[in-house]
């Protein structure tokens, strides 16, 4: 058997190279590609039904990026032993692949599409979240499948200050900017990632980074498809148009919506009513053997509505609601509304409402992680929910859907970098946002909500973090472009561009942007960028007047945590035959007791209701692990006595003398009538040798001492 395979190289700007492949695996999908950067290898396959969804409008495109356990090496947990549905991990990965090919497709496409991205050898040194969306695109780029690509993705991280792209997950856990960032050879299409409190510039000046390695993949990928002869699309006509009814309605229909637009309804059901009024009237007014198409009818006035509102920007400056470009909608915020959760918070921005909590847990409530690339635990966590009465409808709750994922996502980014370091933070966080209220970035009201819910439980984060969504309406031939702060749900629809940026009022600590039109200069990105900034701030302000700053303690019915390092040599101890001792500790205390070896240390983590619950745990915890210190003060135990003194256990398996001379400040002659076995007394450590590693005890220096006797 012979393939015709075509294979393409190209380097990163360090010299690595990335390796294309065509023509070997998958030969029967519409276009499929091999991936390769070091032991790193996709494969990525794309196929679209020839006939379109029968009453669609909207391209119907499924992205699944999937990662095989035995690309690591690894056999999956669980009872089937198999990979199941998607993790959040993968299914934010098809997000970021799906974002930035969904806009390439014509509008007029509407064939069912299929994108499937496995990880089939995996590498943490080429990590393959950066590289997906590329085998992606040069899948679709070598298929018949009508697309307006090719396009590219890349990881950018910052680095001890230098920018480096698709770092090994070394690097990326040391960056202070790690941005995923989707392209064409003109234009950013897609940004998502995280900063350390960085500036709007300093973000900018990765984005170049990043579309520069992005063209030279982007190109490799338009030669590719010269070489593989897939330069022609298939020919197709999904939709059926009538141009003199289109121009008809127009006329008819677009001072009507212009005018509803100009009444500026702050209401989004009554806006919504409205509009949706002047189509009803319309398709009223039609005879009942009308041979119109009323569903060419429905979709021509949905872009004369999109259309009446955006040349309402563009042209007098006035938004749906009234608002001008940079007004931000009236905030409410309250906290501790919630009696007996850990913490919580209201945070209301015009129609977009979340509700907040705060739950502290312990070391065993941490999220496992059991992946391919990844496993191990996560300390915080935060889940986002999305009912369907926060936008008046009725929705069946079938659990969280990848919006809910990628939306929950953005926010667990935007607040982990002000969380306190791992080392002085002993709690397990989990933070829930549920959206009561939804018109417009859901997301961001979660960050601003999670930040005073954080500060309400007593969470020592660096500072409070608020978050805003950004919208762009432009006109290409005319050059007009609005930037809009704090969009509604509906400007989001009818916009070119949402742009959401998190932060302190250091800097930025997360970021996602989706754009929908082509030529957006750097220029205007930035003055976008500072626009959401000012934004940022008013809304920081506004949580500042409910709740500046964390409280300086916990909740009184939040649990009490506190950590113990000690020598490792000693873990067997504090754990006893079968784990004897540390349950006898928990039994006796109420206290949960966590005990793991973290670099060559013990460590143990104790959690508790009460504060006496803690105190019995740590002092019972403590007597076993703690390392004898000269000049401390023990509780000891007389074990034996002997003529020269006794010996007294002063910590669990550990005995000192206590010599006769050391029992009283008067001289004793012997031992007699002294001190008894079983005896408790405290002493004080006063010496241990060097060379035998023996304790030396006193108790006379713990008594006072006498007054000397005056000699005659």
């Amino acid at each position: 058997m012979t393939f015709n395979i075509v294979t393409k190289t190209c380097k990163l700007p360090d010299g690595r190279e990335i390796t294309i492949e065509t023509g070997k695996l998958a030969r029967q999908a519409d276009g499929a590609v091999t991936l390769r950067m070091g032991n790193t290898m996709l494969l990525a396959t794309v196929v679209a039904k020839e006939e379109p969804v029968e009453g669609a409008d909207f391209m119907p495109l499924s992205v699944d990026y999937q990662e095989k356990f035995a690309s690591t090496g690894k056999v999956p947990g669980g009872f089937l032993k198999r990979e199941g549905k998607l993790s959040d991990y993968e299914i934010l990965i098809s997000r970021l692949v799906d974002r930035a090919i969904r806009p390439l497709f014509p509008d007029d496409f509407h064939a069912e599409t299929q994108v499937m991205i496995y990880l089939i050898s995996g590498d943490q040194n080429a990590l393959p979240d950066a590289l997906a969306a590329f085998a992606a695109s040069a899948a679709l780029s070598v298929s018949d499948i009508p697309w307006n690509g090719p396009i590219s993705e890349v990881r950018v991280a910052r680095v001890d200050g230098q920018f480096i792209i698709n770092p090994s997950l070394e690097q990326k856990d040391r960056a202070d900017i790690d941005l995923m960032v989707g392209a064409s050879i003109d234009n950013i299409l897609m940004v998502e990632g995280e900063m350390k409190e960085v500036s709007e510039d300093e973000m900018l000046e990765a984005l170049k980074v990043a579309h520069e390695a992005i063209k030279v993949q982007c190109q490799l990928q338009l030669e590719l498809a010269r070489e593989v002869g897939k330069t022609t699309k298939r020919s197709y006509k999904h939709e059926v148009n009538d141009e003199n009814l289109k121009q008809e309605l127009y006329n008819l229909l677009y001072p009507k919506a212009y005018a509803v637009a100009k009444q500026q309804i702050k209401n989004k059901k009554e806006r919504s009513a409205a509009f949706e009024k002047i189509l009803e009237d319309y398709l009223a007014s039609l005879p009942v053997d009308t041979t119109i198409d009323k569903d060419l009818v429905k979709r021509y006035y949905h872009g004369i509505h999109k259309k009446a509102a955006r040349d309402l920007v563009l042209q007098e400056g006035i938004r749906l609601d009234g608002r001008k470009t940079t007004d931000i909608r009236p905030i409410y915020t309250e906290v501790d509304l919630l009696p007996s959760t850990h913490g919580s918070a209201l945070f209301t921005r015009g129609e977009t409402q979340s509700l907040t909590t705060v739950t502290l847990g312990t070391k065993m409530d941490e999220q496992l992680i059991d992946g391919a690339m990844f496993s191990g635990s996560s300390k915080f966590i935060l889940h986002y929910n999305f009912p369907g009465f926060s936008t008046g409808e009725v929705k069946p709750n079938r659990g969280p859907g990848r919006r809910e994922v990628g939306h929950g996502n953005l926010a667990l980014r935007a607040l982990k970098q002000v969380l306190p370091p791992d080392e002085e933070n002993p709690y397990t966080i989990r933070v829930v946002s549920d959206i009561l209220e939804s018109n417009g970035s859901s997301s961001m009201a979660t960050v601003c909500a999670g930040s005073l819910a954080l500060m309400d439980a007593g969470v020592q984060i660096k500072g409070p973090v608020s978050g805003i969504a950004m919208g762009m309406i432009s006109d290409s031939q005319t050059g007009k472009y609005a930037i809009l702060s704090d969009i509604l749900g509906d400007e989001d629809h009818l916009g070119d561009m949402d742009f959401k940026t998190t932060g302190t009022e250091k800097g930025l600590t997360a970021c996602q942007m989706d754009l929908k039109v082509d030529g957006l200069t750097y220029e205007v990105l930035r003055e976008a960028l500072e626009q959401a900034r000012l934004g940022r701030l008013h809304i920081l302000e506004e949580m500042k007047k409910t709740l500046a700053a964390p409280r300086p303690d916990l909740k009184p019915h939040a649990p009490r945590a506190a950590t113990l390092v000690f020598e490792k040599e000693l873990i067997g101890a504090l754990i006893g035959p079968g784990g004897k001792v540390v349950q006898d500790i928990q039994n006796t205390s109420g206290a949960t007791v966590v005990i793991e070896e973290v670099n060559n240390q013990g460590v143990v983590s104790v959690f508790a209701t009460s504060k006496e619950s803690m105190d019995a745990a740590m002092k019972r915890i403590k007597a076993i692990v703690a390392v004898p210190e000269i000049g401390q003060v023990y509780d000891g135990v007389v074990k034996s006595i002997m003529p020269f003194g006794a010996f007294v256990e002063f910590m669990p398996g550990k005995d000192g003398l206590l010599h006769i001379s050391e029992i009283k400040w008067e001289r004793l002659e012997n031992m007699d009538g002294v001190l008894e076995v079983g005896e408790e007394i405290k002493v004080k450590l006063v010496d241990i040798d060097k060379k035998t590693g023996k304790f030396r005890l006193s108790r006379k220096v713990l008594l006072p001492k006498p007054p000397r006797k005056e000699t005659a």
